[in-house]
């Protein structure tokens, strides 16, 4: 038997692009000699659908989608993920489902049993989990068919307290397949391909395995989908951050005609270089933009998103905008302009000291010759917001945001200023990981100016400003905010670990305290395990260790 996966790039509630790109791969597979063609979870609606399950017409729409692929498969079969209705009253209204499709109907049915609600997930929210289990059955094979999160609870420390494939493998099955949506951290291959070889090992049985690919607003599919053999060494796997299909043999026994291969993934700095790309560019290809623009400073946070931008969406769409204060220095000012002119992006120049200025001598009657402070730097960050923003209006581009994660963790950064955007491309990338994207995207040819990469990080927002002014030495706080934020260890952890401890409590707080400021924040690229947003939810008031 041909067993096609087919690894896709969905669009949420894109019924008419996700329907034609599915039955196109069906008609593909079928023109290979596959007789039974895998798609990945909810690959009908795309992941995560999120409130929009709430809407009727949404379900009916996602229901008219499957009488249109169930009419594409005839002389092949198809397995989609799908929303369902739950016929109980019962419990939630839907299921996370699977449909078996052959001779172009619905013929069998197999509901998610585990639904996370962690990180990211939040899944019980819409669906009822599923307490009954049977294999589908295929030209006179027994197919154990699962849902992603159901072929996770396999490790030391499970989630759940029952795991479906106990139950299926009570029927001998002789195959397991596992349809995805299993977004992208860069040390969640590692994680996945454990998990699925466990799986094997466990019963015994050859794996196919089908993840999405794309990028839904901040979260990331990776692709990468995977087939294993019943001992759970890998036959093979699927490109990474592109769209594939490839046809597998199996014999009713095991998948033939592939030799065992070793698990290597990318080094993690060329997996979030790729996410990145990604990102950016389904961010605008789905929402219908084509053309961004930021504020280019001469620094390497701007540097790497202008770089990334030029790749991911064309040097011609980009347009970067350098914004001098009074404190600016000539060479972060040439930095910007051989950045832009190494790229060959569009580029303006437009100086803010006299709208500073002039706000300045607006507040002087109010400020009555109080001392410069922060106030004035960030009167400064927002004349360079309404800058680049009125570019947006003018011109139809979209801001991208430039903010770090350490700069998000510790509050570093001037709201309705250098923190607005419509999307942010290094929220989930350290200082540390930044200067390392600069030098992988150097890898070739210098693109981003060395002196970028070099020269102590600054503001610019007075004189002589250096960010090791208000904030201990990159190094020793991403390692902190790593232990704190990632790793979810306390103060005490930390300090026990050899941090000094007045430095510890310091950041932890500034960390809580500046909550609101990320509440307020565009969504960011999701690259690690613990990204701001979504996947962590805490209290703004919250009194715990600030």
């Amino acid at each position: 038997m041909k067993i096609a996966l087919a690894q896709l790039n969905y669009h949420i509630g894109n019924f008419e692009s996700n329907t034609k790109k599915i039955i196109t791969a069906i008609e593909d597979a079928k023109q290979a000699g596959a007789e039974l063609v895998v798609f990945a979870e909810l690959a009908i609606c795309g992941y995560p659908p999120r409130d929009f399950l709430e809407f009727s017409e949404f379900i009916e729409l996602c229901d008219n989608a499957v009488k249109e692929i169930a009419y594409a498969c005839v002389d092949i079969a198809c397995i989609i993920g799908v929303p369902t209705k739950n016929p109980r009253i019962e419990g939630k209204d839907l299921f996370n489902s699977a449909y078996f499709i052959e001779n172009g109907k619905v013929s069998q049915l197999v509901n998610k049993a585990l639904l996370p609600t962690y990180d990211v997930f939040d899944e019980y929210r819409y669906f009822e989990p599923s307490v009954s289990f049977s294999c589908i059955n295929f030209k006179g094979h027994k197919i154990a068919l699962t849902i992603c999160e159901d072929l996770w609870n396999i490790n030391d420390n499970p989630l759940y307290t029952s795991a479906p494939m106990d139950e299926l493998i009570k029927e001998n099955p002789a195959l397991m397949i596992n349809i995805a949506a299993s977004p992208f951290s860069y040390n969640h291959d590692d994680n996945r391909y454990k998990i699925l070889s466990d799986n094997c090992k466990k019963y015994q049985l050859p794996l196919l395995y089908v993840n999405q690919v794309g990028s839904q607003t901040e979260i990331i599919f990776d692709g990468g989908s995977l087939v294993f053999n019943a001992q759970g060494e890998m036959l093979d796997q699927l490109n990474y951050f592109e769209e594939d299909i490839r046809i597998y043999e199996f014999n009713g026994t095991e998948i033939t005609g592939h030799h065992i291969k070793e698990h290597n993934p990318s080094p993690d700095i060329e997996q979030i270089h790729k996410a990145l790309l990604l990102g950016i560019k389904d961010y605008f290809y789905k929402s219908g933009f084509s053309k961004a623009v930021l504020g280019l400073s001469g620094g390497i946070d701007s540097a790497v998103v202008c770089a990334l931008a030029a790749e991911a969406l064309g040097p011609e769409n980009v347009m970067a905008v350098l914004m001098p204060s009074k404190y600016s220095t000539g060479h972060s000012v040439q930095d910007a302009l051989d950045l832009a002119n190494n790229l060959g992006c569009k580029h303006e120049t437009i100086a803010i000291k006299a709208a500073a200025d002039a706000f300045d001598s607006m507040l002087e009657p109010v400020f009555k010759g109080l001392p410069f402070n922060i106030t004035e730097e960030n009167i400064q960050a927002r004349c360079r917001a309404i800058i680049v923003m009125a570019f947006s209006n003018k011109f139809g581009y979209i801001l991208l945001n430039t903010s770090n994660k350490s700069e998000c963790a510790v509050g570093y950064g001037t709201l309705y200023g250098d923190m607005a955007g419509a999307i942010g491309v290094l929220g989930d990338v350290y200082k540390t990981q930044v200067y390392q994207l600069a030098n992988y995207i150097n890898r070739d040819r210098e693109i981003i100016p060395q002196n970028s990469i070099v020269k102590p990080p600054s503001a610019e927002l007075r004189p002589d400003q250096k960010d090791s002014d208000s904030l201990p030495e990159y190094d020793v706080l991403d390692k902190l905010l790593y232990q704190y934020i990632e790793l979810k260890k306390s103060s005490r952890d930390i300090i026990a670990q050899g941090f000094d401890e007045a430095l510890v409590r310091k950041v932890i707080a500034m960390v809580n305290k500046a909550e609101f400021k990320r509440y307020q924040t565009p969504p960011i690229l999701r690259v690690s395990p613990k990204a701001f947003g979504m996947g962590r939810r805490m209290p703004i008031v919250g009194k715990y260790l600030s």
